[in-house]
């Protein structure tokens, strides 16, 4: 491993910037010449735990200021501080250069990679294309925004084993060595833009998973998002392969469904018959497009295609992503937390069709209209329960529209009460199209919220 040097900044204290702490200071205590700071605006009792374990391994942690006194050499900025804080404009100034701890990642790796991005659907295809490859025998491990930080794992990853890692528009941005071999571009729907700033933005930063790619590494594309689509000839035109994925036709050398419903790799030896979209476990057509992708992503690095066909078979439905909970009364619901954005909402919806449905739709806006969704739900017929900071936008969209809607405080209010208008047969489905930071954690925290409120729901149906 290559001798980690220099006076280093970490930016944030978050999950990803507490393990890039750790790794520094752990470097600097196997004797490497570098020194670590951590800096974070923020000081909560979590964060001085978390200062506190730093501590211990050697680092300088402060809390509670955006000054930053000293130069450094680097700066690893957390993915949760925009570009416009007052702490990232001190960082720019005092650091000689400034990335995310995913370019800090590739940058200590000996492996090789697979990134996958996208405003929605990242998870999904992570988590399976690392399934994937495991049915196939390839040795990967799972990380970026899936759960385990990148840089946790660079130590103990090398060939020819591969990361498979969830990267976000935040990481991407501040990137400029990362060279996946395999790099999946799901879709780009407005999301993120209180961050990023504007749509062309948010899309540049997204594109730069292709930028250090060539004629040795494979793009997966998909053809139907409109966002996505419009790079395919710019990532062709620089020689990069690009393999289109689209669920209404099979492209050629892409990935696609047949007339028949089979999903299908358009290979250079001919089509190769995977599996039918009635044997996915994961439900919507949304979910046919990640499957494909996922596929198209561990063909091209090298995976047969009966070991894909058996994966898809048999991947289950994760956790927060369209996770089937429990019933009650004869009552489904569905756990899909992880949609923070309309457009998330919009593919969860898509995926009941002709079912009576209520909708769980609140939390914290990111700058988006409800609007387009209020449509979708419309004609539908789908009904809303809407809560949270953002429940006034919600409904003054949705009432515009005509949809019928119910307001609550919370999400605990919101669930009873769409418990007491849902009737059986019906569906209710958290799927909020806004982040959960008024009232959770994060979307994690709210759905885990959900699935205890649907179970001691159940016990109380069944006298327990």
């Amino acid at each position: 491993m290559e001798e980690l040097q220099g006076d280093i900044l970490i930016v944030g204290l978050g999950v990803s910037g507490e393990a890039a702490a750790a790794y520094c200071a752990a470097r600097a205590s196997s004797g490497d010449p570098v020194s670590v700071t951590v800096v974070d605006s923020g000081d909560s009792d979590a964060l001085r735990i978390r200062a506190e374990r730093l501590r211990g391994m050697g680092a300088d942690v402060r809390l509670g200021t955006s000054i930053v006194a000293a130069t450094y050499d680097l700066a690893i900025a957390s993915p949760g501080i925009p570009p416009q804080a007052e702490l990232m404009f001190e960082v720019r100034r005092s650091a000689a250069e400034v990335i995310s701890e995913l370019e800090f990642a590739y940058r200590r790796s000996s492996c090789q990679w697979l990134a996958v991005t996208g405003t929605n659907g990242k998870t999904t295809v992570t988590s399976l294309l690392g399934h994937l490859l495991s049915v196939a025998g390839t040795p990967a491990t799972v990380v970026g925004n899936i759960g385990t930080p990148a840089i946790s794992a660079v130590d103990e990853i090398g060939p020819p084993a591969a990361l498979v890692a969830e990267v976000s528009s935040f990481q991407l941005a501040l990137t400029e060595r990362f060279h996946p071999r395999v790099a999946v571009l799901l879709n780009i729907t407005p999301d993120h833009l209180d961050w990023h700033g504007d749509m062309e933005t948010y899309t540049a930063d997204k594109a730069r998973v292709f930028a250090r790619q060539g004629a040795d590494d494979t793009a997966i594309i998909d053809g139907d998002d409109p966002g996505a689509a419009r790079l395919i000839d710019v990532v062709r035109a620089r020689g990069v392969r690009v393999v289109e994925v689209s669920i209404e036709r099979v492209p050629d050398g892409g990935a696609g469904l047949s007339a028949e419903g089979m999903l299908t790799l358009d290979a250079a030896s001919g089509p190769l018959t995977l599996t039918h979209r009635d044997e996915l476990h994961i439900l919507g057509d949304h979910n046919v497009s990640n499957a494909l992708a996922a596929a198209a992503a561990a063909h091209a690095f090298g995976a047969a295609p009966e070991r894909i066909s058996a994966g898809l078979r048999t991947f289950e439905p994760i956790e927060h992503r369209l996770e089937p909970v429990g019933a009650v009364g004869g009552v489904e619901y569905f756990n899909d937390s992880k949609a923070t954005n309309p457009d998330a909402a919009l593919k969860a919806l898509a995926s009941f069709p002709g079912r009576a449905l209520m909708m769980l739709l609140g939390g914290r806006n990111k700058g988006n209209s409800f609007d387009e969704l209020g449509r979708a739900m419309e004609r539908a017929g789908a009904r809303a329960i809407v809560f949270g900071e953002a429940a006034d936008q919600i409904a003054g969209d949705l009432q515009a529209i005509g949809v019928q809607f119910e307001r609550a405080g919370g999400l605990a209010d919101a669930l009873r009460a769409a418990a007491a208008l849902a009737e059986p047969g019906s569906a209710v489905l958290l799927s909020p199209a806004c982040a959960s930071c008024d009232e959770f954690s994060g979307y994690a925290d709210r759905g885990r919220t959900f699935r205890r409120i649907v179970k001691k729901m159940a016990e109380e149906a069944d006298g327990g």
